[in-house]
């Protein structure tokens, strides 16, 4: 089964992410914070992480970036509220930038379709 781990400070957030990524049939796992998420990258090896941006003390990006250290090809979504970050240099090593919704068939739809590229391995 297919492990996604999910980095969001709000508990509403995460709550909604594990009622619709369940239904997707994904295993998931979830942090409440940066320092969290990157304990749990190190022991749930997830196959793909969804990260918010803003959360208390660390904040996504600086996680993001130790956890490519650990595993770089591990595919991080990050996932926030701010379009801002979109065009920052410091998002670029990211797979891919959805902004927040209440409507998660955008962030649903990424996720798929890196899982689904990422399995079926590189195109030559």
């Amino acid at each position: 089964m297919t492990t996604v781990l999910v980095a969001d400070d709000e508990l509403s957030i995460r709550k909604l992410y594990e009622r619709e990524l369940a239904e997707e049939g994904y295993s998931l796992v979830f942090a409440s914070n940066a320092q969290e998420a990157i304990q749990k990258a190190k022991e749930a090896t997830p196959d793909l992480v969804i990260m918010d941006i803003s959360m208390p003390g660390m904040d996504g990006i600086e996680a993001m970036g130790r956890m490519l250290d650990d595993r770089n090809e591990l595919p991080v979504v990050i996932n926030t509220a701010y379009s801002s970050y979109k065009d920052s240099f410091l998002s670029w090593p990211a797979e891919a930038y959805v902004t927040k919704s209440s409507d998660l068939t955008e962030l649903k739809d990424t996720v798929r379709k890196i899982l689904t590229e990422k399995s079926e391995g590189p195109t030559n």
